[in-house]
């Protein structure tokens, strides 16, 4: 076969005080490479705390260029349908282009959308860590730790993604600050260390608290993650199978 395939699980544990350390749930993820150099990613995500619990059902496929050709999400919340989209990318080879989306939803019922992008975009964000990560392929960090403005469109503002998916456009910042080794319960790994930071409040002024990721160096995996302020969350890569 001239594909390749990585499996992994991520465990997510909670650091408020009342909680310290107490699993909140997990997320697994099935990354396929196919020869040609797009990628497709699977992310089944639940989180558990706080209520109401969200669980997550996540295709995405990206080109050799690490453009977003399409995704599909699903979502349930309080273990009730919450929505379903399919999105579809039309770009050139600047990334610029169209994006278009069918989704449907109890509180949105079915809706279709099409969207001008106006230039090049940085990613499509789809919430799971793992994907988090993959946002972070398109900062170049080739001569070493550096801050930029990052473009995305994203299926929800919602800092769970815990809305029915639309298109939705942010401006966040993110920092590369360079390669650390990390070891983790999946083993000790040399990463890339980012921060992803919110200086605008993105969903609805709320800014997102401050967030560190460290990827993988070959394959920017999701090694370990922390996010602070009033999310006081933490995720560990616990299990990972290359095959």
């Amino acid at each position: 076969m001239k594909h390749k395939n990585i499996f992994g699980r991520i465990g997510y544990t909670s650091k408020k005080p009342e909680l310290m350390d107490q699993p909140r749930g997990h997320e697994t993820f099935h990354i396929t490479k196919h020869g040609d150099g797009k990628l497709t990613l699977r992310a089944h995500c639940e989180i558990e705390e706080p209520d109401p619990k969200v669980m997550r059902d996540v295709v995405l496929s990206i080109d050799h260029n690490n453009r977003p050709m399409d995704c599909f999400i699903r979502l349930t919340v309080g273990d009730e349908f919450m929505g379903s989209g399919w999105f579809r990318f039309d770009l050139d080879e600047t990334g610029d282009g169209i994006i278009e989306c069918e989704s449907y939803g109890p509180s949105i019922d079915r809706i279709s959308q099409k969207q001008k992008t106006n230039g090049r975009f940085h990613s499509f964000g789809t919430h799971p860590i793992v994907g988090d990560g993959f946002n972070c392929k398109s900062i170049d960090i080739s001569n070493g730790p550096v801050v930029e403005q990052m473009r995305c469109f994203m299926p929800s503002l919602d800092h769970r993604g815990a809305t029915p998916p639309m298109i939705s456009e942010l401006t966040i910042g993110c920092q590369y600050h360079g390669k650390e080794e990390i070891t983790v319960k999946a083993g000790t790994f040399m990463c890339h260390h980012f921060s992803y930071i919110d200086e605008v409040g993105f969903n609805e002024g709320v800014k997102h608290p401050p967030y560190e990721i460290w990827l993988s160096e070959d394959d920017f995996i999701a090694v370990r993650a922390s996010v602070t302020g009033y999310m006081q969350t933490y995720y560990e890569l616990e299990e990972l199978i290359y095959d």
